[in-house]
């Protein structure tokens, strides 16, 4: 049985061609030709099945056979928010590795200890697709710019939120228990934040809590920030998952 091919291609619908680098991609390098089967991501929540109709060298036009809705196999919006690692490779891995999972925003922090304060979201954006190829997810995880924790704590937003710390004179509650033990359909969705390796500063955890961040704990260990978002977007997904994760469609 040939492999099934995947290619990203938001509002697939009301296109007919592949977009320019999945097109360099799938003609270049996997060299498909008119008549071979494609599946399209559209990062909405659908696969499409597809044939390819034409090739040039950067050029791959398609006609869709079959659209195929796909169930989502968690309840609710998961957000990751973290201060940003000098060392980008580690913040791309965790990008990736979240999506492979599953989570549906990222956003970043410049914060009082941070040690990266620029993004190039771009880059974040090209690893988050082909991560949701790679793993066959139907909804792209939306990837923000830059913002100043005061900006982010302010800003309104539904659901349960919590702040990782690691201060221990401003208790905390532990993150999963307390994730295991909201009903997923009176609270799904979900905002966690952590912090540079130098922790939030202990005003930026105030400042979070007199809006309705609380604070929390993701375990004993002492975790570096990567590592620390990751365990926080799969303690989410663990607690969020739906009862019915029966594949439909292609997952």
């Amino acid at each position: 049985m040939k492999e099934a091919r995947y290619f990203f291609v938001p509002d697939a619908v009301s296109q007919n061609a592949l977009p320019a680098d999945e097109a360099v991609h799938a003609c270049r390098v996997l060299r498909l030709q008119s008549g071979d089967e494609i599946f399209l991501i559209d990062g909405a929540g659908s696969f499409h099945r597809a044939q390819v109709t034409m090739t040039t060298q950067k050029h791959c036009g398609y006609e869709i056979l079959e659209s195929l809705p796909q169930q989502r196999i968690w309840d609710g919006h998961i957000h990751l928010a973290m201060a940003p690692t000098k060392m980008m490779d580690r913040v791309e891995w965790m990008a990736e590795k979240a999506t492979e999972i599953g989570f549906d925003e990222l956003s970043f922090l410049e914060c009082k200890f941070s040690e990266r304060q620029v993004i190039k979201t771009e880059r974040i954006e090209k690893i988050v697709v082909a991560a949701v190829k790679q793993s066959r997810k139907a909804w792209k995880p939306i990837v923000n710019p830059i913002t100043s924790f005061s900006d982010f704590v302010k800003t309104p937003r539904s659901g349960a939120k919590y702040i990782a710390h690691c201060y221990e004179e401003i208790p905390r509650q532990d993150l999963y228990t307390l994730l295991r033990d909201t009903a997923a359909d009176k609270c799904p969705d979900v905002t966690v934040m952590i912090g540079p390796e130098g922790d939030f500063s202990i005003d930026e955890v105030r400042l979070a809590m007199t809006h309705g961040f609380v604070p929390v704990t993701l375990g004993e260990a002492r975790l570096r920030t990567e590592t620390a978002c990751l365990s926080a977007v799969m303690m989410a997904q663990l607690c969020r998952r739906t009862m019915d994760t029966k594949s439909r469609g292609l997952l």
